[in-house]
């Protein structure tokens, strides 16, 4: 018999190929991670928070090592013990056996495999190992919560994080028996420990020992997963439509189940064990045969029949204790219990008086008629200045107390916007040396306008701009108001610093240049740093630039959301970071939540959807849809605008998941007490955190298991109805949004967040939701809750009122001429004297150019009160007309303040990229103002008329309005 035809033998040269290319590869990969890791260390030293990513990087590294020791000793072990256990004599088929020839180039090779597989598989298994690093610290630090499950009596912290732990490391055994298993057949097999060939086959009985053993440990794993399985009933899906937790069918006929099931695997193990020495494997077999049966009968079919034919036909009663621990665990896990939710009746309807409106003094003045997500090019145009300066999409809202008043402001940082750079600018000295910074806060306050816009081609409705910056301080005084941190400047890098001495080159205005002198940035003045971060930007002028010197600073990672994301990597971050004065310096404010995904019997949200609103838009930012079913926001972030300081606050210290991150990183967030006045005085109530309550409200307000099981009290979060043209076509979830406002039973005005919700399926007002942001009564939540036999108009009909109204048509049309395009704003929904007040702004934007140099402007004010509706220019006049003459006197509008009007500043019309300036509003002849002024005689008299009941005065007054409308046109209007 001729011996088996061995492997090709490799020569020296490829050898020293594939060992040379081997080499490559890892320093090409090695040397790439280790750059990012000297580039990440350099910056988590300039922000303090170089402890975060050692910790970090210590357990990935721990963990790496662990996995990949246990991985590849078991199978290190597995391919010595059958090897060693190998037949000595093993038969071969014929010269052409593909076994003889594998067998020949593993025993040719024998310590290669015997060392390479093993290296190979373990290096594989703690690669995947690093990602789960905060499990790992989760289960090292996790603090108890003080409070047990309803149903095993543990304590909530061994859910959050000890459970986890114990999962991923039943996985990782799973994963390696699993291997070894497939190994050790496979070796068996080659070295002729098993053999196909025959009637029977043949076994040896150190194959059968070894695999007997191994499928032994693995069912022995599977009865400890049916342990832990028990556990996963407290967040079960079963009846998710309704709730999450265990149910009826959990309780009474799964977990027992898994009890049946973990002993019928442990007797499954040990006949697997015993198998092990006995030449039978009848045994195990019939085990395995009554595990698999059990699980079908007693797993599956005997829950499914409990679940048909007890339950759902009386599912009211036998889910009602279940039901009872959802709604106790949902309000515990997302903070909407009794202890942080008033609900309070409100009748919601009402026939107020002009007295009683002009008495509402917290409410009527501070009525907001700007809407921050409609005036970013608003901003842009008149206080862009430059064409690299920009302002974030989304404008925000604030408060600020200026003369000792208070009020909300709309607000935002004049950033350094890359994209806006042309031509020139665009080269790498002026984009990364030059155009470093952004300069100053533009604020305006969100109840005025410069004047009341009466026509399309007037100059009203624009903001009263009130700016704090290099070249002015406004309403309220900054320190240091260059702008080098914001949310415009992702992936952008500037070196900043110049030698005592020298000129400096940074762009701060027409008339001076700046050199940074803050502590922002790494140094990068010495040769190696150059290199690095050469290598790391791919960009060699870092290393042959002249202007860079031993006093120069790199500043990367700029954006202040990521910034704090990579000093609080285990944060959830709110969308939406504010800029605002404290201290009188820029400082970026970011809210963070620690989230749970298994909180026992809680609601699960994913989180993305929830979040995601009109305003977000289909590419908007948004939250990751992570599923979540524990929430708190425990954590305030800052990052100073000038020098990048990142500085975390633990807001909720009571929160045991950042108890325990606390203690995995100590020193790195900084107790309550050390939020200053001034700091508390602009936190907000998040909005991601109130869009999450407000739809959790909208079924956990009610109490009684029953009446919950029926959903008939059960609200709704509306779609917005101000967008795709105001009629209501969208299904995005209406924005909740920020007031400076009164509230009923509350002294004085506060900054809220509030929402309106209405009836599940039905577009009726069901309640009024509100979260104070006040020092006093922060995070105190108010449902002001409509009784069920009153029908409120909800957002969706005010809107279609608005709409339908003759009047409020015929003027829109008349704005729409010359191509002017209408856009709705925000619709708010205000308590106002017993009722609901609904406040909508409508902004006009005229035809632009290529220059897309046209921008909102206020034009007209839509309010709704019971079943009348006011339309007009002025916020007062439109008051006017729904209770009656004075009833606006009180209310905001055209009241030029201290600060500047409206108009473009220096330069006097604002460059855009393309070097233009803003588009001026051409004035009106005296023909269509004339035209104009007759066309509201008509509709003032048509409202009359209407109110009047007198048929034949509107059929005169719609004549009239037809007439002065064809004279406006014949205008030129």
């Amino acid at each position: 018999m001729r011996p088996p035809v061995g492997a090709p033998s490799l020569t020296r040269r490829t050898r020293i190929l594939l060992v040379a290319a081997g080499v490559l590869v890892v320093l090409l990969l090695g040397g790439s991670r280790l750059l990012n890791f000297y580039v990440d260390y350099l910056w988590f030293g300039e922000v303090g928070f170089r402890s975060v990513q050692l910790t970090r990087l210590f357990t990935q590294i721990v963990l790496f090592g662990v996995v990949a020791l246990v991985v590849g000793g078991l199978v290190a072990l597995t391919l010595w013990l059958a090897y060693r256990y190998r037949p000595v004599f093993v038969p071969v088929s014929g010269p052409e056996d593909p076994v003889a020839r594998y067998r020949t180039t593993i025993i040719q090779r024998l310590r290669l495999f015997a060392v390479g597989v093993p290296v190979v598989i373990g290096l594989i298994a703690g690669l995947a190992a690093p990602t789960q690093w905060q499990t790992v610290q989760m289960f090292l630090h996790g603090t108890p919560f003080g409070r047990a499950d309803p149903e095993f009596g543990n304590d909530i912290g061994f859910y959050a994080f000890t459970l986890p732990f114990l999962r991923m490391s039943l996985n990782w055994l799973f994963v390696a028996v699993a291997i070894c298993f497939v190994l050790a057949l496979v070796t068996h097999y080659i070295f002729g420990g098993i053999r196909l060939s025959g009637r029977s086959g043949f076994v040896s009985t150190a194959a059968r020992a070894q695999l007997a053993v191994l499928a032994g440990v693995f069912v022995l794993l599977k009865a400890v997963a049916y342990w832990f399985d028990r556990y996963d009933l407290l967040w079960s899906n079963r009846n998710a439509q309704t709730f999450y937790g265990a149910t009826y069918t959990d309780l009474n006929a799964v977990l027992p189940a898994k009890l049946i099931l973990l002993v019928i695997a442990v007797i499954c193990a040990l006949a697997f064990f015993v198998a092990a020495f006995r030449q039978n494997l009848q045994i195990p077999a019939v085990a395995v045969v009554m595990l698999v049966v059990s699980s079908i009968l007693v797993g599956t079919a005997f829950p499914l029949v409990l679940q048909q034919f007890v339950v759902a036909p009386n599912a009211n009663v036998n889910e009602a204790p279940s039901i009872e621990r959802n709604i106790a665990a949902t309000r515990d896990a997302f903070g909407i219990g009794p202890d942080k939710v008033d609900i309070t009746p409100y009748a919601g309807t009402s026939d107020a008086t002009p007295a009683q409106v002009r008495a509402d003094t917290d409410t009527i003045p501070n009525i907001r008629l700007l809407d921050p997500g409609k005036l970013n090019r608003t901003f842009t145009q008149l206080q862009q200045r430059r064409n690299f300066y920009g302002f974030s999409p989304n404008l925000d809202i604030d408060r600020y107390t200026v003369d000792g008043e208070t009020r909300d402001y709309v607000v935002a940082a004049r950033e350094m916007n890359a994209n806006g750079l042309v031509n020139n600018q665009q080269d790498w000295i002026n984009r990364h040396l030059v155009y470093t910074h952004g300069n100053g806060i533009v604020a305006a306050p969100a109840n005025q306008v410069n004047e009341a816009l009466e026509d399309a081609g007037g100059s009203g409705g624009l903001p009263n701009f009130q700016v704090s910056d290099t070249q002015q301080q406004g309403f309220v005084p900054v320190q240091q108001p260059r702008i080098y941190y914001g949310e415009l400047l992702d992936n952008q890098y500037s070196i900043v610093g110049a030698e005592p001495g020298t000129a400096p080159r940074e762009y701060d205005s027409d008339e001076a240049q700046y050199t940074y002198t803050g502590a922002g940035g790494v140094p990068i003045g010495g040769l190696f740093n150059r290199s690095v971060f050469a290598l790391a930007y791919g960009e060699r002028n870092i290393l042959f630039n002249n202007s860079i010197n031993a006093d120069s600073k790199i500043m990367y990672v700029r954006n202040p959301r990521d910034r704090v994301q990579a000093v609080a990597p285990w944060l959830t971050l709110d969308n939406d970071p504010y800029p605002a004065v404290v201290d009188g310096r820029v400082q970026w404010i970011i809210d963070g939540y620690t989230t749970l995904q298994n909180f026992p019997y809680a609601e699960r949200v994913q989180l993305g959807d929830a979040t995601a609103d009109s305003r977000l838009g289909p590419n908007g930012q948004q939250l990751p849809n992570d599923t979540i079913s524990y929430l708190r926001n425990s954590v305030k972030a800052t990052v100073d605008a000038y020098d990048g300081t990142v500085k975390l606050f633990a807001f909720d210290e009571s929160d045991p998941v950042l108890q325990t991150w606390e203690k995995a990183f100590p020193g790195t967030v900084e107790p309550r007490s050390a939020i200053t006045p001034d700091l508390q005085a602009h936190l907000r109530y998040p909005e991601d955190q109130f869009k999450v309550q407000r739809e959790l409200l909208t079924r956990y307000h009610v109490d009684d298991p029953n009446e919950f099981f029926s959903t008939v009290s059960f609200w709704d979060v509306p779609s917005d109805p101000t967008v795709q043209g105001g009629n209501g076509g969208s299904q995005d979830a209406q924005p909740p949004y920020y007031i400076y406002a009164g509230l009923p039973g509350q002294e004085g005005a506060s900054f809220q967040l509030t929402s309106a919700l209405v009836s599940l399926r039905r577009q009726f007002l069901a309640s009024y939701v509100s979260a104070s942001s006040d020092p006093d009564t922060y995070g105190k939540l108010t449902v002001l809750q409509l009784p069920n036999e009153t029908q409120t108009l909800g957002p969706q009909q005010v809107q279609a009122r608005f709409l339908g109204s003759p009047e409020v048509s015929s003027e829109l049309n008349l704005l729409r001429q010359n191509q002017t395009t209408i856009d709705y704003g925000n619709l708010l929904t205000l308590p106002v004297a017993g009722g609901l007040l609904y406040v909508e702004p409508v902004y006009i934007e005229r035809a632009g150019g290529q220059d897309n140099s046209t921008y909102p402007q206020l034009a007209r004010v839509l309010v709704f009160y019971g079943d009348r509706l006011g339309y007009d220019a002025s916020l007062s006049r439109a008051l006017d007309e729904v209770f009656g003459a004075g009833a606006g006197a009180a209310a905001g509008g055209a009241a030029p303040t201290t600060g500047q009007p409206a108009q473009p500043t220096t330069p006097t019309t604002p460059a855009t990229p393309n070097g233009q300036g803003a588009q001026t509003p051409a004035a009106p002849n005296a023909a269509q103002a004339t035209a104009a002024q007759q066309i509201r005689a008509a509709l003032n008299e048509l409202k009359a008329a209407q109110q009047s009941g007198d048929f034949a005065r509107q059929g005169e007054a719609l004549a009239a309005l037809d007439r002065a409308v064809a004279a406006f046109q014949g205008a030129g209007g």
